[in-house]
């Protein structure tokens, strides 16, 4: 691919939004395209150009980028009418951002192959600081001539770009990075509610195991926001519980037992019917606040 080759995106939230803006610093042509008119008018004020349907999008563009709530989602607009697939012309690459069904990843990759065209999914862990950073980790599955394609590209908004397989691939690592992500958020909010039964300070005895074999992403990072009181995302709850519900489905068809995140699952469903879908992940405690009548800034 020569030089700056143009490219789409479709779905300016609160991840994509940041990537597209990274891209077009970095100077990629940049048509984009969301429901939402306002952020589209904010990008387009910054030098990326519109497009009406994601069939223009795909028209108009050497690689197309989507970044979705949900598998339906990606489905409409990659294979629906108007979709990125009428628009394809032979050798378009599109990359799906979002977290979905690996079977659905796979779905579109043998529709797109069948128009001469590549599809990769590609989805994304690190949050929205790690997506305005440009320091996401990309997990790929798809053609590996594809991603050496598009590599340039992808180094502008991740820090680890992985190919994990063929076509279902990207989507089956990043299920089990949900898996791992949401055992840490309630192990954490477990661990700061004994303390806080217990009698001891939360706050100490998260400062005496972050340095031991404890130690992970969500203990450096989350603690503090809690204890100021800080829910708001990062990742949303109602995103979490989203990424567990498809690990759970994709468990169930290839018949993968996951005791523990079965449970999580539910934890992360109980936040929603609590009313807390819209704050951070690791605001799970509050879950469990409510089930030790606790709270933890008390």
């Amino acid at each position: 691919m020569q030089n700056k080759p143009t490219l789409g995106y479709i779905g300016l939230g609160l991840m994509g939004k940041p990537m597209a803006i990274n891209l077009l610093k970095a100077g990629y042509p940049l048509v984009v395209h969301n429901r939402s008119r306002e952020v589209v008018n904010d990008i387009v004020k910054q030098g990326a150009e519109e497009a009406i349907t994601p069939r223009e999008v795909a028209s108009r563009v050497d690689v197309v980028f989507t970044n979705l709530p949900d598998s339906p989602d990606v489905e409409l607009v990659a294979l629906g009418p108007d979709g990125i697939l009428e628009g394809v012309k032979a050798g378009l690459i599109y990359v799906d951002h979002s977290t979905i069904k690996p079977s659905l990843a796979r779905k579109i990759a043998q529709e797109f192959t069948a128009k001469s065209a590549y599809a990769l999914d590609a989805p994304v862990s690190g949050g929205d600081i790690g997506a305005q950073q440009g320091t996401l980790a990309i997990m790929v599955g798809g053609p590996k001539q594809a991603l050496d394609q598009v590599l340039p590209v992808f180094e502008v908004v991740g820090k680890t770009i992985t190919h994990v397989g063929e076509s279902g691939a990207g989507q089956i690592a990043k299920a089990a990075n949900q898996i791992m992500v949401a055992a840490q958020m309630v192990a954490m909010a477990e661990l700061m509610i004994l303390a806080k039964k217990s009698g001891a300070d939360p706050v100490k005895v998260v400062q005496a195991i972050q340095g031991g074999a404890a130690q992970c992403w969500t203990l450096d990072v989350k603690p503090d926001r809690l204890f100021s009181g800080n829910r708001n995302p990062g990742f949303k709850a109602y995103m979490q519980e989203k990424d567990l519900k498809i690990v759970m489905d994709t468990a169930r068809e290839y018949g993968a037992p996951l005791p523990a995140a079965s449970i999580h699952t539910q934890l992360y469903s109980a936040m929603l019917q609590m009313g807390m879908g819209e704050l951070d992940n690791s605001a799970v405690i509050g879950v469990l606040e409510q089930l030790a009548a606790i709270n933890l800034l008390d």
